[in-house]
């Protein structure tokens, strides 16, 4: 099932506030600006797993899209006091809530277009 309707707003505006919140914090931490721009898109990279099919797709995609793995990454950066990795999982996580704001949800194994978040792209 996807999500339409306010329901759909709600997702895409909590997706914004996932993005303002992480430049908030990384500017708050010091982070280098340089690095956030070379690493922001590299959660994308997993648009490479669609080479193996819909179905590995989707669970790349789904892998690095989700905030599970950007919680666990800045959970570490905390317990072993490195702001470096701090920076690298709020870089994470600005990734996800912009893909959330612009509509790109978690993806279904029936294709690349079919989110959580509705349909990707034109309808015509």
């Amino acid at each position: 099932m996807m999500a339409t309707g306010g329901v759909k707003l709600t997702l895409q505006l909590e997706g914004l506030a996932l993005f303002l919140g992480a430049l908030v914090a990384y500017w708050f931490t010091g982070g280098n600006w340089w690095l956030f721009v070379i690493l922001f898109f590299v959660p994308d990279l997993s648009f490479f797993g669609y080479l193996a099919g819909a179905n590995i797709g989707a669970k790349t995609y789904n892998a690095l899209h989700s905030t599970i793995g950007a919680f666990i990454l800045a959970a570490l950066g905390l317990w072993l006091g490195n702001i470096f990795i701090q920076h690298i999982a709020i870089i994470w996580f600005a990734h996800i809530g912009f893909d959330r704001a612009i509509g790109y949800g978690l993806k279904f194994a029936s294709g690349f277009k079919d989110t959580h978040l509705g349909e990707i792209g034109r309808t015509v």
